[in-house]
């Protein structure tokens, strides 16, 4: 198409050219008239043109689309347009997204007082994201890790996100399927990149059950300008009165999880002023052991957080607390549980960052008889954030145990973390 224009254009000059010489020059008014006619006649070929290439492009994208319908499918068949089952066919560019992070952890840790040696080399987690917008109101999310790198030892393969999120207004959602409880600083962002220290610090490990995943349904919105909240009515834990103390193995992980008494959690985030953001959240479920101990009852989860930030300074602080009724977990001390820590740090640069951090916690904090006098722990962490990529880090700390039963470890942490 444009060869033939292009040779319309040089037929065209060449007859002015020869009528140019075979009679006399025109006048300024003349001259001034051909002029505005070739102009026209120049504009409605670009007009042309483009047609032509509108019609160009919209002819290939048609024969995309009829070769992605008629592609192949899992079984080695073809199907009829619009019935394709092909991976991925309802993926469009740009709204399909993935994803994911891992880390590399060097343990040197040295036992004190019967705790053993730990001196191991582990990746302890792979994770991918996959997630799809549907429209600008509704989207899906997705997390599957892959932990310890190996499912017939230490390992496991886990679906850790799965929900539909929409948005019912400008300032409330909702979403609904498999999602992170909102408690803590880590349960909801934990890529390695975003935080201090090679391993996840141990009060959201052994308070706050990190990484802790649900099934249910949660609203959220914001209250008034720099006041969000979020409300979720979700699976709760399955534990016995023996195991009360051990919160973490209380996870259904919504694997054919018992919901004879499900779980809320409420929490209020608050832009106090510039720089600084509280949190304060709370859990409540009637019977943490599904109606399945009558030694033990309800639970409450109450908890909170601060993180203030000014240039390179950054103080961060959370405190939680279980509170189980039942005089299964009172026997065990296990009735009152908490856990909290203080990290303040220093970001050199935009790629290196020093930090430290004092962690307390007890899981048997409701006894002062017995061994579950002796059981509160401490740990003292400090060191070195490296960027190498604003998704790429390298880490570094020392990390040092102080605890009630005098079993300790001492050393140092190695790691590497990423993002995409």
């Amino acid at each position: 198409m444009k060869k033939t224009l292009l040779g319309t254009l040089v037929i065209a000059g060449l007859g002015l050219a020869t009528s140019a010489q075979a009679v006399p020059p025109p006048s300024p008014e003349a001259m001034w008239r051909l002029i505005q006619r070739q102009q026209k006649q120049i504009e409605a070929l670009q007009r042309q043109l483009q047609a032509a290439e509108e019609k160009l492009e919209a002819a290939g994208e048609m024969l995309d689309e009829l070769a992605g319908s008629t592609a192949p499918t899992p079984t080695g068949g073809r199907e009829g347009l619009g019935e394709a089952h092909t991976p991925f066919e309802h993926g469009q560019a740009g709204r399909t997204h993935l994803g994911g992070y891992g880390e590399l952890h060097y343990n040197h840790l040295e036992g004190d007082g019967g705790a053993g040696d730990r001196k191991e080399v582990d990746f302890h987690r792979a994770v991918l994201f996959l997630g799809h917008e549907f429209s600008d109101r509704l989207r899906f999310f997705s997390e599957i890790e892959y932990e310890h790198a190996d499912t017939e030892s230490h390992g496991a393969v886990e679906l850790e996100q799965a929900y539909i999120e929409v948005d019912l207004s400008e300032r409330l959602g909702a979403r609904g399927g498999l999602f992170l409880v909102p408690v803590g600083f880590l349960n909801e962002v934990h890529e390695p990149p975003r935080f201090y220290g090679v391993e996840r610090n141990p009060v959201e490990t052994h308070i706050l059950p990190t990484t802790w995943w649900v099934g249910g349904a949660m609203l959220t919105g914001e209250i008034a300008p720099g006041l969000r909240f979020d409300a979720a009515l979700h699976e709760g834990m399955k534990t016995s009165a023996a195991d009360a103390y051990r919160v973490r193995k209380g996870r259904q992980k919504t694997s054919q999880a018992v919901a004879k008494d499900p779980a809320f959690t409420g929490r209020l985030r608050w832009q106090a002023a510039r720089g600084l953001e509280l949190t304060a959240f709370w859990q409540y479920q009637g019977d943490v052991t599904q109606s399945s101990d009558p030694s033990a009852g309800s639970a409450n989860l109450l908890g909170a957080t601060g993180v203030y930030t000014s240039g390179p300074f950054t103080l961060k602080a959370l405190y939680a607390r279980w509170d189980l009724d039942g005089s299964g977990p009172a026997a065990l001390g296990a009735d009152v549980q908490y856990g909290g820590y203080l990290e303040p740090s220093w970001k050199v640069n935009d790629q290196v960052g020093l930090f430290a951090r004092y962690n307390a916690w007890d899981n048997r904090a409701g006894s002062d008889t017995g061994a579950a006098a002796r059981s509160g722990k401490s740990q003292w962490n400090a060191g070195i954030n490296w960027w190498i990529h604003p998704d790429v880090v390298l880490k570094a700390d020392l990390e040092f145990q102080d605890n009630d039963d005098g079993r300790d470890r001492n050393g140092f942490n190695l790691g590497i973390g990423y993002q995409f």
